[in-house]
């Protein structure tokens, strides 16, 4: 398994390049997984349906299953922030897991950097950044070796993830 984060300031387009990272791994015949970070209460129930009643009369984890899909939804009694490793051993096995969010997080990461967004950059300082994905290579405010990728062009992104796919292996760290 493959793992790479994507980080960058809202607004700058990391959800629309992830979007179509996923749709280009795809068609390459890779199996992908994706952790997205919420920095607030998110719900994916519905009031009244049968999964949201179990969880407010106290069930501590609902799964539902389909012959389509399944999805788990856990309750926390306690805030808990649980961290990307932890998350990435919930998944099942697949070629790729993206991450969007996490961005203090000890993995590789492309940030997705728009001059447009006025917010400073990640990559100077976090080594974990591998490659920057923006629209205007010539505005970067500090130049880089890392790899710099067109943020426009998801399927360029894929290619390159494909390419470099030694450097992004996955092991938990211990």
């Amino acid at each position: 398994m493959k793992l790479v984060g994507f980080c960058g300031s809202s607004g700058a387009g990391k959800t629309t390049l992830i979007e179509g990272v996923i749709a280009a791994l795809k068609a390459a015949g890779q199996r992908v997984s994706v952790i997205k970070h919420a920095h607030h209460r998110f719900d994916i129930d519905h009031p009244g349906k049968d999964t949201w009643r179990h969880r407010k009369a106290g069930a501590g984890e609902v799964l539902i299953a389909s012959r389509h899909r399944l999805a788990l939804m856990r309750e926390f009694e306690h805030e808990t922030e649980m961290g990307v490793h932890d998350l990435v051993a919930e998944l099942s096995d697949c070629d790729w897991v993206i991450v969007e969010g996490f961005k203090q997080a000890d993995m590789p990461k492309i940030e997705v950097w728009r001059a447009e967004v006025s917010e400073p950059p990640r990559y100077p300082d976090d080594g974990f950044v591998v490659a920057v994905a923006t629209d205007d290579p010539a505005r970067l405010p500090v130049p880089t070796e890392r790899s710099v990728l067109p943020l426009n062009d998801p399927p360029a992104v894929a290619r390159w993830l494909l390419e470099s796919g030694s450097r992004h292996e996955y092991s938990r760290p211990v």
